[in-house]
């Protein structure tokens, strides 16, 4: 293998200028998971927070938004009877576990960090304040939004969505735990699944494709918030994203 053959790492990214100022990184809850079901893995949280580092170092204002799919998703506690607001509320707290893991292993790197939680818990948590996580991020702090809107029968999903145009940021950065990309169909279930590199946000509602739920993908399309979308497992994909480079798919419409 030739030095130009060699797989990227993050140290070959780590002084390159990023074209993203300010950038909100979705993340799975799956992500936090290990292969053995473990809900939270140490390891899986080290890697994480050792991306989001290196993304710091090129000088990118970053917040995160986490699901919590890895703990309890209230959707699949209301199909087994649960009311549907408490399951979702019970979701939302499984997030602020996720979101306490992540700042736990980000700031063991010298991160510094906030919580900043919908559903107040002063204990452990900033209540979300919109000009506070702002000023947060002004002063090169990592700011981790948990337990969604606050509202039940809205996703993280849309949490993400709403917390990137409130901060101002530039592109949703979507990271998936298993999947690289969106396809035209479900992988799991259609082993022809054709990969899509680029598609609309409109595109992307009418045509069904698990991008995002329909509220976020409106929002994000009310608003031309770019959505890029890509395999998390892949430890320098965030860091092509950040330089423009082309990882996984761009979900986008034209600029109003």
């Amino acid at each position: 293998m030739t030095p130009e053959d060699k797989p990227a790492s993050l140290r070959d990214y780590a002084d390159q200028p990023a074209v993203f100022k300010r950038v909100l990184i979705k993340l799975s809850g799956q992500a936090l998971q290990s292969d053995e079901l473990l809900s939270i893995d140490p390891d899986k949280i080290k890697a994480i927070a050792t991306q989001i580092h290196t993304a710091w170092q090129r000088g990118v204002e970053i917040a995160i938004v986490v699901g919590a799919g890895n703990i309890f998703r209230g959707v699949a506690g209301s199909t087994r009877g649960m009311d549907r607001a408490t399951g979702d509320y019970m979701g939302m707290i499984a997030t602020v576990l996720n979101a306490l893991a992540l700042q736990d292993g980000m700031e063991k790197l010298g991160l510094n960090t906030r919580v900043q939680s919908a559903i107040h818990m002063q204990e452990v948590a900033e209540p979300y304040i919109r000009r506070r996580a702002i000023r947060h991020l002004e002063k090169k702090r990592v700011v981790i939004f948990a337990a969604g809107t606050g509202n039940p029968y809205f996703t993280t999903d849309t949490a993400a969505a709403l917390r990137a145009l409130e901060i101002g940021a530039e592109a949703i950065l979507m990271a998936k735990r298993t999947y690289d990309g969106v396809y035209d169909s479900d992988p799991e279930t259609n082993p022809d699944a054709v990969f899509l590199p680029d598609v609309t946000h409109l595109e992307a509602i009418e045509r069904g494709l698990r991008v995002m739920d329909t509220t976020a993908l409106s929002l994000c399309m009310d608003n031309s918030l770019p959505i890029h979308v890509f395999n998390m497992t892949d430890k320098v994909n965030i860091q092509r994203v950040l330089s423009g480079e082309r990882a996984g798919t761009i979900v986008s419409s034209p600029a109003k």
